[in-house]
C-alpha cells in the first residue's frame, strides 16, 4: 500500500514544473486504501488499485459537444471484515466476527463520457468481471501483509464464491451556478448489473481554480482532442466536497452471486447490505501540463446490517498527459 502511494507522489513532484498545453491521451493509476487516513484501521473496503488510459476523440466545430472521450480501465477492489484476520482469543478463525464479507471484485471496463457545451456530461460505462477466489483478493492481501510488516490475514476461506459479472453504469454531471472562484454541480449516476445495482445523487462543491465541466479532473475529461472554447484557467487547483446519498438495490461482494445458487458444501458467508447508504467525499485536484492528480478522503455510513462501524478510506489518483 505504501509503495504506490510512494509511486503516485514522485510522479507528482515530477511533473509540477511542466508548462501547460492540451493532450489527447492520458493513462495512470488510483489506489485507494484505508490506511491512507492514519487511523490503524484495516476493515471493509480496504484496498483498491486501478489502471486507466484515456483518449480523447474529435467533435464537430458546430456540435454541442465540447469534448468526448473513451476510456479504458482494469481494477481490483478487496474487502474484509473488521479486521483482515478474524482469529478469536481462543487461536482459531471465528465466523462470528465476520461483520463484512471477505471478498473481491476484479474486473476490466470502458466507458464513453459525452461532455456538453451548457457544463452537462453524460458518461456510460461497462464492466465485465469476477467476485470471488478468482479475483485473487487472498493473494494480493496475503503479498502486501507478508511482506510489509502487516498482520498476516485469516478467514478468506469464507469469502463470497466465484459469481461473473456484467456492471452497466450512467453517471450525469451538470452545473448549477458559478462565481469567479466557486461553483456547485448536480451529480447523480445508475448502476445496473448482477453484480452492483443501484443509483446515487448530490451535489458537487469546487473552490479554487477549476476549470469547465467539459474539462476538467472533476468529470474525468482532462484530455481533449480540440479545445473548442478558451479554458478558465491554465493549471487546475481546487478543493472539492461531494456528499451523497446512495441506493443499494444490489452488491454482490455482500449478498453473493445474484444467479448462483450456494453450494451445501460453501463456507461462504453473505450478509445483508443496507439499502441506504450516505457518503463524503473531501479532496484536492490539481493539474499540469502533462500530469493529473487527485487526493480524496471518502466516508461512508454503514453498507451492510451487521458491521459494526462505519468506514473511510483515501483515495490517490495520478495520471499523465500526452499526444
Amino acid at each position: 500500500m505504501r509503495l504506490k502511494l510512494l509511486v503516485l507522489t514522485a510522479l507528482l513532484f515530477t511533473g509540477i514544473s511542466v508548462f501547460a498545453q492540451s493532450h489527447s491521451n492520458e493513462m495512470g493509476a488510483q489506489t485507494d486504501n484505508d490506511s491512507y487516513l492514519l487511523q490503524g484501521s484495516d476493515r471493509y473496503y480496504t484496498d483498491g488499485f486501478f489502471m486507466y488510459f484515456r483518449h480523447a476523440l474529435a467533435v464537430s466545430d458546430n456540435s454541442n459537444l465540447q469534448n468526448k472521450v473513451l476510456g479504458f480501465e482494469f481494477g481490483q477492489k478487496i474487502f474484509n471484515p473488521q479486521s483482515g484476520s478474524i482469529v478469536n482469543l481462543q487461536g482459531v478463525d471465528d465466523p462470528k466476527l465476520v461483520d463484512r464479507p471477505f471478498a473481491a471484485y476484479l474486473y476490466i471496463g470502458s466507458t464513453l463520457n459525452f461532455l456538453y457545451s451548457n457544463e452537462s456530461n453524460l458518461k456510460l460505462s461497462a464492466q465485465i468481471g469476477i467476485v470471488g477466489p478468482n479475483a485473487f483478493g487472498k493473494q494480493v492481501q496475503d503479498f502486501v501483509h507478508d511482506n510489509f510488516g502487516f498482520y498476516h490475514p485469516s478467514g478468506w476461506e469464507y469469502q463470497i464464491a466465484n459469481n461473473a459479472e456484467l456492471n452497466l453504469s450512467a453517471e450525469y454531471n451538470k452545473l448549477i451556478a458559478r462565481t469567479t472562484a466557486v461553483d456547485v454541480s448536480f451529480t447523480s449516476y445508475v448502476n445496473i448489473g448482477n453484480g452492483f445495482s443501484g443509483a446515487g445523487f448530490g451535489p458537487l462543491l469546487r473552490l479554487g481554480n477549476f476549470n469547465q465541466l467539459f474539462n476538467s479532473v472533476s468529470t474525468q475529461s482532462s484530455a481533449i482532442k480540440k479545445s473548442k472554447t478558451t479554458a478558465l484557467h491554465e493549471h487546475e487547483l481546487f478543493f472539492y466536497y461531494k456528499p451523497q446519498i446512495n441506493y443499494v438495490a444490489y452488491d454482490a461482494t455482500i449478498q453473493g452471486g445474484l444467479f448462483t445458487a450456494r453450494s451445501t458444501n460453501s463456507q461462504e458467508i453473505t450478509l445483508d447490505k443496507e439499502p441506504f447508504i450516505l457518503s463524503n467525499q473531501l479532496g484536492v485536484a490539481f493539474s499540469t501540463s502533462r500530469f493529473v492528480f487527485d487526493i480524496a478522503a471518502i466516508f461512508h455510513t454503514k453498507d451492510v446490517k451487521e458491521m459494526v462501524d462505519a468506514h473511510q478510506w483515501g483515495s490517490v489518483t495520478g495520471l499523465y498527459r500526452f499526444k
